[in-house]
C-alpha cells in the first residue's frame, strides 16, 4: 500500500509544483533579472548591471524610507506587542463581558487598510487642527499618526494569539506559583512569558513583516508627505517604478533589497526567540 502512495506521488502533486513554479518561481526569478535591467516592459530589458542598485542605494527617498520604515517598525513591534498583551491577562481572568470585548479589540482587523488610513486620517486631522498643524505639517506627526493606526489595527489579533497562549499553560503551574508565595508580576514573568514564547514568536513576526511591507496606510494617510518624508519603502518602491519614468529597473532593484531585507531580519528574529520556547 505505502509503495503504492508513493508511486502516484509525483503524479499528484505535480499540478501543485507547475503552478508554484509558474506562479512563484517564474515571476520572482524574472525580477531579480529586471532589476539588473533598464526596461518599461519586460520585451525590451537592457542588461546594465549592478547600475540599478547604485542608483537605488544613492537616492535620499530610499535612505529617508529606510529609515522612517525602520523606525516605525521597532515602535510599533513594541506598541502593538505589549499593548495586545496587557489586553490579553486582562481577558483571561474571566470576567463579565470578556467575549464581547474580544470580539470588539478584534473587529478593527477586518477593516481594509485604504478605509482605515483615511477614517484615521480625518480623526487625527480633526485633533491637530486645534492645533493649526496636520498630518502632513511635519514627518513626525505622519510618524505617530501610522503608529496609532497600526497599533489599533493589530493589537485585536495579536491579542487573540496571546489569549490562546495563555490558555494553553497548565493551571498547576500558577497554583504552585501561588503556593510558593509570587506575586502577579513575577508570575507573569517566571510562569505566562516562558510558557507563551510560541505566541510571542508568531506575534513579534506579525506584527514585523506587516509594518515592514506596510503600504495602503501610509498611503491612505500620509501618500508620503510632507516632501516624501513620511513615505515608507513599499510606497517610496510604487512611486520609484511607477512615478518615475525610466527609473523601472531602480524600483525592481528596490523591491529585490527589500525582499532580502525582509527575509534576513524575519530569520534573525525567528531564530532568537525560538531558542527561547519552553517545551510543554
Amino acid at each position: 500500500m505505502e509503495k503504492s502512495i508513493k508511486r502516484y506521488v509525483l503524479f499528484f502533486t505535480l499540478p501543485t509544483l507547475l503552478a508554484f513554479a509558474a506562479l512563484f518561481v517564474v515571476p520572482f526569478a524574472l525580477g531579480i533579472y529586471l532589476s539588473f535591467t533598464e526596461f518599461t516592459t519586460v520585451n525590451d530589458a537592457t542588461w546594465v548591471g549592478l547600475s540599478n542598485y547604485g542608483k537605488a542605494f544613492a537616492n535620499p527617498d530610499f535612505q529617508n524610507a529606510l529609515w522612517f520604515t525602520s523606525k516605525f517598525t521597532v515602535v510599533s513591534i513594541i506598541t502593538v506587542n505589549v499593548l495586545a498583551f496587557l489586553l490579553a491577562l486582562l481577558l483571561t481572568r474571566g470576567r463579565k463581558g470578556t467575549n464581547l470585548f474580544r470580539t470588539a479589540f478584534f473587529m478593527p482587523n477586518l477593516i481594509g487598510g485604504i478605509v482605515l488610513g483615511y477614517i484615521w486620517q480625518l480623526i487625527l486631522n480633526g485633533i491637530l487642527y486645534r492645533y493649526e498643524v496636520t498630518l502632513t505639517f511635519d514627518a513626525k506627526y505622519g510618524f505617530w499618526g501610522l503608529v496609532i493606526l497600526m497599533s489599533w489595527q493589530m493589537i485585536g489579533y495579536m491579542m487573540v494569539i496571546y489569549i490562546a497562549g495563555i490558555q494553553s499553560i497548565p493551571k498547576d503551574l500558577f497554583e504552585v506559583a501561588k503556593i510558593e508565595g509570587a506575586d502577579r508580576w513575577a508570575t507573569v514573568r517566571h510562569v505566562t512569558i516562558p510558557m507563551i514564547m510560541p505566541a510571542i514568536t508568531i506575534c513579534l513576526f506579525l506584527t514585523m513583516i506587516n509594518s515592514l511591507k506596510l503600504f495602503d496606510q501610509n498611503l491612505a494617510l500620509t501618500a508620503g508627505a510632507p516632501s516624501k518624508e513620511t513615505a515608507m519603502l513599499a510606497l517610496d518602491i510604487y512611486n520609484t517604478f511607477y512615478g518615475t519614468p525610466g527609473f523601472e529597473g531602480v524600483g525592481q532593484a528596490k523591491a529585490v533589497v527589500f525582499f532580502v531585507l525582509v527575509a534576513l531580519i524575519s530569520m534573525i528574529q525567528l531564530s532568537i526567540t525560538r531558542r527561547r520556547e519552553v517545551e510543554q
